[in-house]
């Protein structure tokens, strides 16, 4: 059953018992190769990569705030607005694919989109590999992880990957009620899990990301009435019935990765909760169901990412100058 359908009749008889939780446990991320992760995470926090020298891929993916930039939509090269908000980028190595559109297999194919952007770092590759060809410490980097000298975008890429590979948040409370301690929710947050069952919230939101397993219509029910541009999956695919269909995404930290939907209408999650129950599923939700919804959704935050802010090898004099904003 395609998912669009699949919703549709989960919807239709809500209320029934799932044979096993919806949503899984997320692990601990295993390294095994931490020179790859290390080196990635160099290149994620390096402005270089942008034409401005500003812009890195931590800008609009806030490690300090939850993988995101808490804005409705991000601020690119030039101070240009972005067309749809940022998603995080923690626990996005359980996504079917990246971007709201789904445009990206994988993360090794998305991290290179943001770089040569216009509106986002707005870098030639050609000229972002340059920068990293000119500093003799990352050709010595590359040449240990990889085996051989030379930078490419390839490597570039799989590098980025490897560390955002790693950016999971396990022990979430829920988590910890999953592998058997009862006491790890209230019973107002046990009574919000059991109507996100019920409603049918875990029809697309399931996994262990909670989301991001599917794609599904924005406005199934009702329209979702927005000024934003973004249409979905139809630039992607081209067939009409994909328009307003984006990526379900994931309900992991959701607390912390406000505003919420394509977007960033909402910076309220009681408010995005009801929003959901009347697009989606065409219902009008009770305040306190919504309310206790929002608190079981409180209990999906987990251990955010700690990280060391990586020092950076300095430019050359055959670095190429950046662009400043304008």
């Amino acid at each position: 059953m395609k998912p669009l359908a699949l919703a549709i009749a989960t919807a239709s008889i809500a209320g029934c018992a799932f044979a096993i939780e919806p949503i899984q446990v997320i692990e601990p991320a295993v390294i095994t190769q931490p020179e790859k992760v290390a080196l990635g995470e160099r290149l994620f926090f390096e402005p270089r990569l942008s034409r401005s020298g500003f812009l890195s891929c931590n800008s609009c993916h806030n490690l300090a705030m939850g993988g995101v930039d808490i804005l409705p939509t991000s601020i690119g090269h030039n101070w240009q607005q972005g067309p749809i908000n940022a998603p995080t980028v923690l626990n996005a190595k359980y996504m079917l694919a990246q971007f709201w559109d789904g445009r990206a297999a994988n993360l090794q194919e998305q991290a290179a989109g943001p770089i040569a952007n216009p509106k986002e770092m707005a870098l030639e590759h050609a000229i972002a590999l340059e920068v990293l060809e000119s500093i003799p410490e990352y050709q010595s980097e590359f040449k240990a992880v990889y085996g051989s000298a030379g930078i490419n975008l390839e490597r570039v890429t799989d590098a980025i990957a490897a560390f955002e590979e790693t950016l999971v948040t396990p022990n979430s409370r829920f988590d910890l009620w999953l592998k058997g301690d009862k006491e790890a929710l209230s019973t107002v947050e046990k009574q919000g899990y059991s109507l996100f069952k019920a409603n049918g919230c875990a029809t697309c939101h399931n996994g262990p990301a909670a989301g991001g397993t599917m794609y599904q219509k924005m406005g199934l029910m009702q329209p979702f009435v927005t000024d934003n541009p973004a249409q979905g999956r139809v630039e992607v695919t081209g067939r009409e019935g994909d328009r307003m269909v984006f990526k379900v995404p994931t309900l992991r930290n959701i607390e912390l990765t406000y505003p919420y939907f394509h977007d960033g209408s909402t910076y309220d999650l009681k408010q995005a909760v009801i929003t959901m129950q009347r697009v989606q599923l065409g219902r009008q939700i009770r305040d306190e169901d919504a309310a206790s919804i929002t608190a079981f959704l409180k209990t999906l935050t987990g251990d955010q990412p700690r990280i060391t802010l990586p020092i950076l090898p300095p430019s050359t004099a055959t670095t190429p100058q950046p662009a400043p904003f304008k």
